[in-house]
């Protein structure tokens, strides 16, 4: 066989005598299986053969009172998702609670939506206030608007209303109010908390994440940016934006020929990258001179720019 191997395939000595023993271990191991169970015979215990024949035997009775429960299962899983049936009835949305949106044909997260907008502060002076909830489609608004009975508000909230028609002074601005008359708007852009908390709508948690955001950008240039206030949507925009003025000339700009990386830090309108590279872009080229300058800053987007554009300033 060696004489063989030489012929075709040119091994040497300690080439045929390295595939020799490589054969032997792969044949050694291939009968390492046979060996064992020869040497250390597997042994079945009747009982557990009895035990494991009498727990099949169990589960293929069980089996169809497990099948029954899992169609059950299936038929409340079902249910559970179906919205329940449309009760109309006579309702105030400002006071209706989950159980009576309920029953008016809304699930459970539509409910609950509509009562976090009334816990924010939101309230529905008329009808058709409704409409503006997501939850509520034209044709549920439809069905309901007939059974919508909105109840008075408090005597001094008539009052007001009554107030509201008559000839108005020459309306003022005050930063910090104590009490929040009919002709008085809040200056966002100076007010504290306690000024914007005199805002119908607006408590103490909308006032503190205005603040915030307030000190992020630098202050408001237009009211439209209090809807960049996290959980501040169109409906409360609408119910305040009445209520409040901007002085743009209170915006703090920044110098875009000495700012640095670190001053657009938690800035919503500019990521780090874009930041850089306006540093980057100034110490190749000199200093900005107009707007323009600042479009050449190939990753500045136009988006970018007109967000920017309030907040910077070109001095020299």
């Amino acid at each position: 066989m060696r004489k063989w191997l030489r012929n075709y395939f040119d091994l040497t000595k300690g080439e045929f005598n390295g595939l020799l023993v490589l054969v032997l271990l792969i044949f050694g191991v291939s009968c390492l299986p046979t060996l064992y169970n020869w040497l250390w015979p597997v042994t079945i215990d009747p009982g557990m053969e009895q035990m494991a024949e009498a727990h099949y035997r169990q589960l293929m009775r069980d089996q169809p009172q497990a099948s029954a429960f899992g169609a059950a299962k299936r038929t409340f899983s079902t249910a559970k998702s179906v919205k329940p049936p449309l009760r109309l009835h006579r309702f105030d949305p400002n006071t209706t609670d989950l159980r009576g949106w309920q029953d008016l044909g809304f699930s459970v997260k539509q409910a609950q939506s509509i009562l976090n907008y009334r816990l924010k502060g939101g309230q529905f002076r008329k009808p058709e206030d409704l409409q503006k909830m997501y939850v509520v489609s034209a044709a549920a608004y439809q069905k309901l608007r007939p059974y919508i009975d909105i109840e008075p508000q408090s005597s001094a909230l008539s009052s007001f209303k009554a107030n509201d028609h008559q000839e108005k002074p020459r309306q003022q601005v005050f930063n910090y109010p104590k009490d929040l008359p009919v002709n008085i708007r809040v200056e966002i852009n100076q007010a504290d908390t306690a000024a914007l908390e005199t805002i119908r709508g607006i408590g103490p948690a909308f006032a503190k994440r205005i603040i915030q955001y307030r000190e992020r950008i630098g202050g408001f240039h237009k009211k439209e940016q209090l809807m960049e206030v996290y959980g501040l949507d169109l409906v409360k925009f609408e119910e305040i934006k009445d209520q409040v003025v901007v002085d743009a000339s209170l915006v703090k700009r920044l110098n875009v020929n000495t700012i640095r990386v670190e001053d657009f830090k938690n800035n919503p309108y500019i990521r780090y990258k874009q930041a850089n590279a306006i540093i980057q872009y100034r110490e190749q080229h000199g200093n900005y001179s107009t707007f323009d300058d600042l479009k050449k800053v190939i990753i500045l987007s136009p988006q970018v720019l007109e967000q920017l554009s309030p907040y910077i300033s070109f001095v020299p």
